[in-house]
């Protein structure tokens, strides 16, 4: 197993009403890894991916695709030390 990591993501464009948490979720479990996603007021979505590198890497390069419906203008990513998340959830 590689190093665990944390990513911290902010997606801005249609983001919202897309299925793109989701599919962020499906994604998610698919590839192994813990953390949420939500939708925030401002029409962006805000995720949180932990679990081995290669794993988030995935996640992070998935966001800049999202759902079939989604069209990604940017995708912010901060990475740190994970902090224990379990499973994988939207938050409303």
């Amino acid at each position: 197993m590689g190093e665990h990591t944390r990513a911290h993501v902010f997606v801005s464009g249609t983001v919202q009403g897309v299925y793109y948490r989701a599919n962020t979720r499906e994604m998610a479990r698919e590839a192994g890894v813990d953390g949420w996603v939500t939708n925030l007021a401002d029409g962006r979505v805000e995720a949180i991916f932990e679990g081995p590198e290669e794993a988030v890497e995935a996640m992070v390069e998935w966001c800049h695709e999202g759902s079939p419906a989604a069209d990604v203008d940017d995708v912010e990513v901060e990475y740190g030390g994970p902090d224990g998340e379990d499973g994988f959830e939207i938050r409303y």
